[in-house]
């Protein structure tokens, strides 16, 4: 697979470093003691912002994209002047607002991604269905909330709830912000800082439990799980916690049946059938297997029993090493009993995103495939290959994409890939 670093880079952007610099009153020089993440003062959040607003446009293949530096620079200012009257998780969520004005996915700052920036859970965990958003699970202490429907938030509707959490979300497409949304809206600390809250210490929610509506105050209960890197593992049980599918007849999809951050890929004939299935979590080499290794015993498998289908699940798939997939590409190419319309089967979702976009772009062009699922997170021409820069004083990471990478052509105006089969999960499902 061939991906080429296409794009204007605006390079005339970088000489708005030195207006950053004037605009925020001081040039980035850093505090020689660095002082515990929750007792910073306001210089040396400012020593942070200078630093990143310094960084992000060296770093970035081409920061100004989507936002002009003029913006850029009128939200740092802003933000400049307002931190003394801003509480610490106050800060950082400006600050991640200001860096998602990049308008793409790799470039960020995730309170679910850093345990340096130290936020809390909810006893609740969230998904955004089809005909709603639900509390898929539940702490133990709030068992009886797994499978309630969320009617309110503070005062707002699920609807308003969304749109307040939204510009802190780096993103490619929309896909993205229905992915992170509900893991945002489950933490007290932001939750505050977009008025749905009166304290980061208790939320409001107003819930369909049943055939009643209950109103719930919730507290924080610990940290913030954090989220690997390039696999959506939010769907995997956790000890202490209720799961709504607890209450399902039926047995475990085999999409949610095995945990993606440590089952890489693997894959299956289904029984009393010619159907393979793969799913593909993360496109990595793994620990006692290559990813060409697990290509060469997929690609045996669909020979040796004659496969007249295959499926390939991406929907928990959220990057990796794109360069390792066309071993993968080409073997299907070369097998016409399920390089076929109607044969080859791509499940796509809004977990599929980066290197999984990669798989699905190459599959679209050159192979007789049918989509199936949601819109992918990402898109043909995309901002990725993020890099970690680490602020000197609270520690925080922010990440900035360093490529640009052109799968469609230039001037293509699509935000996702489509599916040809749309087929959204409602909390029934």
């Amino acid at each position: 697979m061939t991906h080429r670093a296409g794009g204007s880079a605006l390079r005339a952007g970088y000489c708005t470093i030195a207006i950053i610099s004037a605009l925020l009153l001081a040039p980035p020089v850093f505090s020689q003691t660095v002082a515990p993440r929750y007792t910073l003062t306001a210089e040396q959040w400012r020593e942070d912002l200078r630093m990143m607003m310094a960084e992000l446009p060296q770093r970035h293949r081409n920061l100004y994209h989507t936002t002009s530096a003029e913006t850029f620079d009128s939200a740092a200012k802003a933000l400049h002047a307002r931190i003394p009257t801003l509480a610490r998780h106050e800060i950082i969520l400006e600050m991640a607002r200001l860096v998602a004005l990049a308008g793409d996915g790799h470039t960020n700052i995730y309170p679910t991604r850093d345990a340096a920036i130290g936020f809390r859970s909810l006893p609740v965990a969230l998904y955004l269905f089809r005909d709603g958003l639900y509390i898929r699970a539940a702490h133990r202490i709030h068992a009886e909330l797994a499978g309630a429907k969320v009617l309110r938030i503070g005062e707002a509707s699920v609807d308003e709830a969304y749109a307040r959490v939204r510009p802190y979300i780096g993103r490619d497409n929309e896909m993205g912000v229905r992915f992170f949304a509900p893991h945002l809206l489950a933490i007290p600390e932001v939750l505050h800082a977009t008025g749905l809250a009166p304290s980061p210490d208790s939320v409001l929610f107003e819930l369909a439990v049943g055939d009643s509506v209950r109103s719930v105050w919730l507290r924080p209960i610990g940290p913030v799980e954090l989220m690997p890197a390039d696999a959506d593992a939010s769907w995997r049980r956790r000890q202490g916690w209720v799961d709504a599918r607890e209450r399902a007849s039926t047995p475990e999809p085999l999409w949610i049946s095995r945990d993606p951050e440590k089952v890489l890929w693997w894959f299956s004939v289904l029984p009393a059938s010619k159907t393979v299935y793969a799913q593909i979590n993360q496109v990595r080499n793994g620990p006692s297997e290559t990813f060409a290794e697990f290509t060469q015993r997929l690609l045996s498998a669909i020979d040796s029993v004659q496969a007249d289908r295959l499926v390939v699940d991406l929907r928990l798939n959220r990057g990796g090493n794109g360069v390792l997939l066309r071993p993968l590409v080409n073997g299907i190419l070369k097998r016409p009993n399920v390089n076929e319309r109607g044969k080859l089967l791509v499940l796509t979702g809004r977990s599929t995103w980066s290197a999984a976009q990669f798989l699905v772009d190459d599959l679209q062009k050159y192979a007789d495939v049918t989509l199936v699922g949601e819109p992918s997170a990402s898109k043909g021409n995309h901002y990725g290959d993020s890099r970690r820069i680490t602020l000197p004083n609270g520690g925080m990471s922010v990440r900035a994409a360093t490529i640009y990478r052109q799968e469609w052509l230039p001037n293509d105006p699509r935000h996702w890939t489509a599916p040809d089969v749309s087929s959204g999960l409602s909390f029934r499902d």
